[in-house]
């Protein structure tokens, strides 16, 4: 959920993280991961964006992870084979507080090899910073500010100054959902309008995704394909498509 968020925000709102990131607001666009692959990977929190001239790599974590500094060395060496005459900037971006030394890691080293990076932990940031660009107002809450249940309030208060209905429905939804990992749900509850979050993109995405798990989790334990639709109120020819999905393993 958290990183699904993220990465909407990315995508949607890349020329404000390019002002946060590389100190400038050009254009992104996205990169497929597959571009990069020449094995099937697994995307996970990571979205590649790139301008005329560089290329920004940015992998969003809840939690840290041992093998994070790997991972970066191997992208920027696929960046490098895919696109040569482009400079990469890797960010590291996580989002929760721990005493882990992982979130301390910046470099990856093998024996006569060093790579470099960028880390970034929001709860060391001033919250004040992700007020500055409307594509930021959701990481508000996880910087660090006296108060993030007033920090929370003061994000709304901007999201509702936004005149398109929709880029502000899926603010206030961003910054709702990323409110939990610092919030408890009654406070946030109480802070944001739970109706324009609810119109929103990037909810009505999460929800769809939670109710295809809910739906495979049905469909595993052998409940039929109706009562799993009337359930999840998903379509039942998605329901058949997610049921032949678990089919296709046994039957090869």
């Amino acid at each position: 959920m958290y990183d699904d968020t993220c990465r909407f925000l990315a995508e949607n709102f890349s020329t404000d993280f390019a002002s946060w990131l590389l100190g400038e607001p050009v254009t992104l666009t996205e990169i497929q991961p597959s571009e990069l692959s020449l094995d099937p990977i697994r995307a996970d929190a990571m979205i590649l964006l790139q301008s005329e001239a560089s290329i920004l790599h940015l992998e969003f974590q809840t939690l840290p992870k041992s093998e994070i500094p790997f991972r970066m060395l191997d992208y920027r060496v696929r960046g490098q084979r895919r696109y040569k005459d482009k400079s990469m900037r890797q960010v590291v971006i996580y989002l929760k507080p721990t005493t882990s030394e992982l979130v301390y890691q910046t470099c990856y080293e093998l024996e006569r090899t060093r790579h470099e990076f960028d880390v970034i932990r929001l709860w060391e940031q001033p919250a004040s910073l992700f007020l500055q660009y409307p594509g930021l107002l959701p990481f508000a809450t996880l910087g660090r500010s006296e108060s993030p249940e007033g920090m929370l309030h003061q994000v709304t208060q901007l999201v509702d100054r936004i005149e398109d209905s929709m880029t502000q429905a899926n603010l206030m939804a961003a910054s709702a959902i990323l409110a939990g990992l610092r919030l408890e749900d009654n406070v946030i509850q109480r802070l944001v309008q739970r109706d324009i979050m609810q119109e929103s993109t990037v909810y009505r995405s999460i929800q769809r995704e939670r109710d295809r798990a809910i739906a495979l989790n049905l469909l595993r334990e052998g409940i039929s394909v109706e009562t799993v639709a009337r359930s999840t109120e998903l379509p039942i020819e998605e329901v058949q498509q997610l049921q032949q999905q678990l089919n296709e393993p046994a039957q090869s």
